[in-house]
């Protein structure tokens, strides 16, 4: 029977779904997610920092480590320092020394250094909450979703350049699971994904890996919800711990859909947002200036047709107090398997599966 390791790594929790295909058996484990984890490992390290490893969700540890400065040497490797900027000037006007990968494999045998290796996934950890779930810890397919947003050649915003890569997949294959890449497929311009889909190859014991953007698993995930499957004109959102994601679908393609922070966002502006999205007057440039991600429109269905508008994620109690209709989805039965659900939607369209009841 075929199993299923579904890893959703957000900026407060990471979210895990082990599911069984033909029996539908599945078990799920919300925990803290890597950073705030790295964040308290950092405060932890006494002394001189050597930082190895890979990029990974970065957060509060830019800041953590600038502090660090004041006190002590901070030295990162060049691929541990895309983990804070893909522009390694800026990672060094932190105060912060970068180094060749070589110089600080040298620098970690000199052991004049405390070293602290980066990267999203921790296999150690991962074993011992599959473990916990009392399965073997073998799979036949892993996918993990995270956000990623790109490396832009010189003098272009990384959010226009990952807007532009996102804008030209979904124009040729407008479905949220045109976002999902198989490890040895996905794209080098998204290291932080590649970082883990190569990790996840390497040191999982799993025949197949997929990685995937989390806002697009985010959105196919909520629109698996029980109250919105059979809408044909469908708004989901998912207001995540650092960034909120709404998209329109119509007969289950992208319409469009629209990217901020989390903490910029006020229930006016995202009520807004919602009614400009289904009447696809949200323009990219000026979601950019006020300070969100972006935006893309398809097409519109004008908002009087909407026919359901599902909220998921752990900060959707910003909510409260709306007078819009809002369904609050549980795919799966749980809130925080929205990604996790997405992943595997995603994977079974790739693979041509049968169809899943997330119930």
């Amino acid at each position: 029977m075929s199993n299923y390791l579904l890893i959703d790594i957000g900026a407060g929790t990471m979210d895990v779904l082990w599911y069984e295909e033909e029996s539908g058996l599945h078990y799920k484990a919300v925990v803290k997610s890597p950073v705030p984890c790295m964040a308290e490992k950092l405060n932890a390290t006494p002394g001189d920092l050597l930082i190895t490893g890979v990029e990974m969700g970065g957060g509060a540890l830019s800041q953590i480590l600038a502090d660090r400065t004041r006190t002590g040497r901070v030295v990162m490797s060049v691929s541990a320092a895309f983990t804070l900027h893909h522009d390694l000037a800026k990672v060094r006007s932190r105060g912060i020394e970068v180094v060749d990968d070589s110089e600080a494999e040298e620098l970690r045998k000199s052991g004049k250094f405390h070293s602290v290796v980066t990267g999203d996934l921790d296999i150690e950890r991962i074993e011992g909450i599959v473990r916990g779930f009392g399965i073997p810890f073998q799979f036949d397919v892993t996918a993990i979703c995270a956000q990623d947003h790109g490396t832009p050649p010189e003098g272009v915003s990384h959010l226009d350049y990952r807007h532009n890569i996102f804008k030209t997949r979904l124009d040729q294959t407008p479905f949220p699971h045109a976002l999902l890449f198989k490890d040895d497929e996905t794209p080098s311009t998204f290291n932080r994904l590649r970082c883990i889909a190569e990790r996840a190859a390497e040191a999982l014991p799993t025949r197949e890996v997929y990685v995937m953007d989390s806002g697009m698993a985010a959105i196919l995930g909520a629109s698996q919800d029980l109250q919105a499957m059979r809408k044909e004109r469908l708004l989901v959102l998912d207001i995540a711990t650092s960034h909120t994601v709404g998209a329109a679908l119509n007969q289950g393609e992208l319409a469009g859909f629209f990217e901020y922070h989390t903490h910029d966002i006020t229930l006016k502006r995202l009520e807004g947002l919602l009614a400009d999205l289904a009447d696809g007057k949200l323009d990219h440039a000026r979601i950019l200036d006020e300070g969100g991600h972006g935006a893309y429109i398809r097409r519109a269905f004008g908002f009087e047709l909407v026919q359901a508008i599902v909220a998921t994620g752990p900060k959707r109690r910003l909510l409260r107090g709306t007078n819009l209709p809002i369904a609050y989805g549980s795919p799966l039965g749980d809130n925080m398997m929205t990604g996790t659900v997405g992943l595997l939607e995603a994977v079974r369209r790739r693979k041509g599966l049968l169809p899943v009841q997330y119930l």
